[in-house]
């Protein structure tokens, strides 16, 4: 059984297990509480119909007698008035009379034990259970009354009886009443909960195969979200959040692949080409110095991508807490940067516009780190100025952040290829034919290492004016 199953089953289990446990106590303490209720309201019944009988002989005993058939007529409308039976006995506890209709009743004459007569007081004794020393067929539930008034020294007693099968009737129905609706709630239960628990773990089976086939190498697949607001609802759309994730980072690792076998064929099939033609001869003896000097400078290349590609990867692997935990100088970062491409920036024949505040920026971050984005800035800006232009360097603050800038002058990048620029191994086609040297990870390292500082870099180009900037955040 799949875990989503089982996790069904169990939940349907579970919550029928709690409805089917609860009916069962609510039954119990509804029949033991009704129960109690009927015999209760039984009881006062039964007496209250004894003390009736009783008041009516005691009137009507000297103008009718207690034997009389005029007292059976009035014990038998009695009875059936109340629906109980009802018997006098005389004090040696022989049955006088019935309110049964027969003429020839057959429990006038029978004697009611005296252990049975003695248990009898004025007030009324209920016996749940008796057949009165045999008078009765069957265990009844009775009611016995002592009446003195007539005769203080040879009383009399009434007992009023109630089979059990009246007795329990009503309780009987409320019983089963509440058993058909118990079984009508299970049933509706079951439903509802087979309904619901399906609907819920639904997702989690459509994330179960998505997950399958995410092993298999598939990161296309989604899990349908369908609006849902709840626990699961939000299951589903961080589920489809992660799949965005790892589908990017798949496409992004094959594209790293095969931009690094690009970078990697272009110098490995010159070196390799050039070293083979040396050694074969075909290159002649004059001219081999020149193709030396091309080869190493393509296992230069080679040298700077591997290096860069470690760097990123130390980069990427670093402490954020640790690199932001650090504070430096901004402007001083800035001066002995520019002073150690000052070759390069010679070289090219360009001026540098250099602005810093006067007061001390101290700001939060790695110091080696950020030395590294501005010297990747700097020396980008300066191989893709035009030759006689000025370098615009700039540092100010505003509010509690530092801004770093670098702007040249020269071929502006196509709006289009602006969001592309922080890529790994991203180039225009100018920038290709122009920067043999280049590997197209300077631009990324910068973006990798400002991420990392959680701040922001930006780029602009306009008019030949190319423009980028970043953030730091000040120390208090």
């Amino acid at each position: 059984m799949s875990r989503t199953k089982t996790v069904y089953a169990r939940n349907l289990f579970t919550t029928l297990g709690i409805l089917l446990l609860s009916f069962i106590l609510l039954g119990v303490s509804f029949a033991s509480i009704t129960y109690n209720t009927t015999l209760q309201t039984e009881r006062i019944n039964m007496v209250g119909t004894a003390n009736e009988a009783s008041h009516v002989m005691v009137a009507t005993e000297k103008a009718w007698g207690v034997e009389s058939l005029w007292m059976r007529m009035y014990l038998s409308s009695l009875s059936e008035a109340s629906g109980y039976r009802i018997l006098i006995s005389d004090a040696e506890g022989t049955v006088v009379s019935c309110s049964d209709s027969e003429l020839n009743c057959r429990h006038i004459g029978r004697y009611i034990g005296r252990d049975v007569l003695g248990l009898v007081t004025e007030n009324g004794k209920f016996f749940p259970r008796t057949d009165l020393s045999g008078v009765y067929g069957e265990s009844c539930f009775v009611v016995g009354l002592k009446i003195t008034q007539i005769d203080a020294d040879n009383p009399y007693y009434i007992f009023v009886s109630s089979t059990r099968d009246v007795m329990v009737g009503g309780w009987r129905q409320f019983s089963w009443t509440f058993i058909a609706i118990a079984v009508t709630v299970m049933f509706v239960a079951t439903v509802a909960t087979l309904y619901t628990t399906k609907k819920l773990t639904r997702p989690l089976d459509e994330m179960a195969k998505a997950a399958h086939r995410f092993a298999k190498g598939d990161f296309s697949v989604r899990v349908d979200e369908r609006g849902d607001t709840d626990e699961i609802g939000q299951l589903a759309d961080a589920f489809n959040v992660m799949a965005d994730s790892l589908e990017r980072a798949e496409k992004e690792r094959r594209e790293l692949i095969a931009n690094v076998s690009h970078e990697l064929k272009t110098p490995m099939t010159t070196i390799t080409g050039f070293a083979d033609g040396i050694l074969d001869g075909t290159i002649p003896r004059d001219r081999q110095d020149s193709y030396l000097r091309t080869i190493s400078s393509e296992a230069k290349r080679l040298s700077r991508l591997v290096r860069g590609m470690l760097d990123i990867s130390q980069l990427q692997s670093a402490d954020t807490t640790k690199v932001r935990s650090g504070s430096f100088d901004a402007a001083e970062v800035v001066r002995v940067t520019l002073l150690s491409l000052e070759k390069k920036i010679t070289d090219r024949k360009l001026d540098v516009d250099l602005h810093l505040p006067e007061e001390n920026i101290v700001v939060r971050g790695d110091q080696d780190a950020i030395m590294q984005v501005m010297y990747n800035l700097i020396e980008n800006a300066a191989k893709f100025a035009d030759e006689g232009t000025c370098l615009v360097i700039e540092l100010w603050k505003q509010g509690p952040k530092a801004y770093f800038s670098v702007e040249d002058t020269g071929q502006t990048i196509p709006r289009e290829e602006l969001p592309l620029v922080f890529d790994r191994f991203h180039k225009t086609d100018k920038s290709r034919s122009m920067d043999r040297d280049g590997v197209g990870l300077g631009l990324y390292i910068v973006k990798t290492i400002i991420d990392s500082h959680n701040e922001d870099v930006f780029v602009t180009s306009e008019d030949g004016k190319t423009k980028f900037s970043f953030s730091m955040t000040i120390k208090n």
